[in-house]
């Protein structure tokens, strides 16, 4: 009999990854809390920070500092003393972010409790885990207002940079944004948001749609996600098909991040968007691009483990369950065959 191994149980983190993906990546109450605040605050869209700051000053007597003494934290709350010290090394978008965080976290906190106990959590370590993820779905909220930001995105035809620019945040900040646009009756485009590093790990994934991730191995190097590394900076655009024939628009960049000056060690990660093919005419990024010929299409899979394609120049393993044919008479440029193929 075949060796069977079940999946190991998910790690806190990976709870709290299925519970953005339960909810297609969407918290209208919180969304709509946030939005609140910013009307109470009368905060400006594009230079939150300010604002922000006098909220926390004049309702709940919170000083916010800055500090360039410990370069790996970037929030840190004084609940005794009433301080937020801020790194000096935060962006203004950054630091918007940051401010935006501590005050879902002061104001909002019933609204964030009622998800996390209605979620189906295991364990206290992932419940903290999901409040704070919750605290920063809200956060993203205020900076970006859904009304305004949903408007706007609907106007420059989800120009990410032209969106950036006007919100004074960076290219991923918005691409996340971009990806929580589903509320009835204003929704944007379903996008799909990934964020991975060049040794292929996912570290951020989250989508409004149904779009199936592996968790079994890795994902697929003809995606564009990947070569987005050897064009840093730059926008790659791909129209991709998965094995189930559906097929995809996906945009693709760099992002990188750098704490200190010269020397200091540089994080780089490709932010990859993606939406159905027949959203692409709203987009900008489809513009040019033959949207209508298979033969266009790029053929890529969730990862070879479990990817259905067999006729595969670029498989590094063989698809989980599927028999393979040894033949040690032939040799083919295909990495592996499989039994029952025809020859």
């Amino acid at each position: 009999m075949p060796r069977c191994s079940a999946l190991p149980a998910p790690t806190a983190y990976e709870e709290v990854r299925d519970l953005f993906y339960a909810h297609q990546n969407h918290f209208d109450d919180l969304d709509r809390a946030a939005e609140a605040i910013v009307d109470d605050a009368d905060l400006v869209v594009g230079d939150m920070a300010t604002g922000l700051s006098e909220r926390l000053r004049s309702r709940h007597g919170v000083v916010v500092v800055e500090s360039d003494d410990d370069t790996d934290v970037k929030r840190r709350y004084d609940a005794s003393s009433r301080t937020l010290v801020l790194s000096s090394l935060l962006g203004p978008g950054q630091r918007a972010f940051q401010l935006a965080t501590n005050i879902a976290l002061l104001e909002l906190g019933d609204l964030l409790d009622r998800h996390v106990e209605g979620a189906d959590l295991t364990g206290e370590e992932t419940r903290s885990l999901a409040r704070i993820g919750l605290a920063n779905y809200a956060a993203g909220a205020m900076i970006l207002p859904y009304g305004p930001f949903r408007r706007a995105a609907e106007e420059l035809r989800y120009d990410i940079d032209l969106l950036g620019r006007r919100f004074r945040v960076g290219f991923e900040t918005v691409a996340h944004r971009l990806s929580t646009l589903q509320r009835t009756g204003e929704r944007g485009i379903p996008f799909i948001l990934v964020r991975v590093d060049r040794a292929g790990n996912i570290s951020k994934r989250q989508s409004a749609t149904d779009f199936h991730f592996s968790r079994v191995g890795g994902t697929c190097p003809l995606w564009n996600v990947y070569e987005a590394f050897s064009h840093p900076g730059e926008i790659r655009t791909q129209v991709a098909e998965m094995p189930d024939g559906r097929s995809y628009l996906w945009v693709a960049r760099t992002v990188t991040h750098r704490l200190g000056g010269f020397g200091a060690p540089v994080t780089a990660f490709a932010i990859g968007l993606g939406c159905d093919l027949h959203h692409a005419d709203r987009s900008v990024y489809g513009d040019g691009l033959d949207l209508v010929s298979p033969a266009a299409r790029t053929p890529i899979g969730p990862g070879c483990k479990v990817c259905d394609r067999t006729a595969c120049h670029q498989r590094a393993f063989p698809a989980i369950g599927r028999p393979l044919e040894v033949d040690r008479d032939r040799s083919d440029f295909l990495p592996y065959r499989f039994r029952g193929e025809s020859a």
